[in-house]
């Protein structure tokens, strides 16, 4: 059997999977902040997410293809299991700390919002 081509093929469909999964839930909830972030302007935030989106993918599937590569031997299960830990984990890891700098970079440009957000005035009736 050969463990290389089986370790290969788990590896990224599991790997993209997870990519896929995590930046539809960015996509998703990301986008609150940036209607936000862009005081209601829906066409504009909605554009930003999808460029968002794209540059998720990118930075991860490129990773991920970079990733691949395995030098050692595979030479039963259980070096195929600890091999696909290793470089799943890796993935997992760099998915979570995407996921926290959007969180970072959009509670950032929100408070900026927020403090350039012009003042409502309310008028008093006499």
């Amino acid at each position: 059997m050969n463990y290389f081509i089986l370790t290969y093929a788990i590896y990224l469909l599991v790997s993209i999977v997870l990519t896929v999964w995590v930046a539809k839930v960015l996509f998703k909830n990301g986008r609150i902040f940036l209607v936000d972030i862009f005081h209601g302007n829906t066409p504009l935030a909605d554009s930003v997410n999808k460029l968002l989106l794209v540059g998720f993918y990118l930075v991860n599937i490129g990773y991920i293809s970079l990733a691949l590569r395995e030098g050692g031997s595979i030479t039963d299960a259980r070096v195929l299991i600890e091999v696909l830990s290793r470089k799943l984990g890796c993935i997992i890891l760099i998915l979570g700390a995407m996921h926290f700098l959007n969180l970072i970079v959009f509670f950032k440009l929100r408070n900026k919002a927020q403090l350039n957000k012009p003042a409502k005035l309310s008028y008093v009736k006499l």
